[in-house]
């Protein structure tokens, strides 16, 4: 079965010779009160990256173009106990933008060093794959989330 296609956008910077990503606390709907990166659900016809450049404008403000994103792979997340949740995101890096980030209505956006992102307050597959993709790699896996659904019970394979 196919799963709704998402995108997710880690936006990177240099601050005081150290590399920052900006996340936010997500202020409803699925992952509430998690930090996230800005990101959401494709459009029909809308590609991923155009779908990123979109999602990162509207949750928090700034203006990315398409070229300066990188793709560094795909997540399939599943959900078996509730499968409205299930979804394929299609993960990118961006390192240029224009604008400074501001709340919105879905994310408190802040930054936080790479090497200390509080991977604890994030979605558990977090820890298994994101500090590769910040550290400049890709990612191609599924995971699937148990019962009750924020625990990864079951880390699936390469993603084809």
């Amino acid at each position: 079965m196919r799963h709704p296609e998402v995108c997710v956008c880690y936006l990177l910077r240099e601050r005081e010779g150290r590399l920052e990503v900006l996340l936010g606390r997500k202020k409803h709907g699925l992952g509430e009160g998690r930090l996230v990166a800005p990101g959401g659900k494709l459009e029909p016809g809308e590609t991923p990256a155009a779908a990123c450049v979109r999602e990162v404008a509207e949750e928090v403000g700034l203006d990315v173009a398409p070229a300066d994103l990188e793709a560094r792979g795909v997540v399939d997340y599943r959900f078996p106990t509730r499968e409205s949740w299930s979804q394929r995101s299609h993960v990118f890096v961006c390192r240029e933008w224009r604008g400074e980030p501001r709340a919105s209505d879905e994310l408190d956006p802040e930054w936080f060093p790479v090497d200390e992102v509080p991977l604890e307050r994030m979605w558990d597959d977090a820890s298994r794959w994101l500090p590769g993709v910040l550290a400049g790699g890709r990612v191609e896996r599924s995971f699937v989330f148990g019962d009750d659904l924020a625990t990864v019970v079951e880390p699936g394979p390469s993603v084809a």
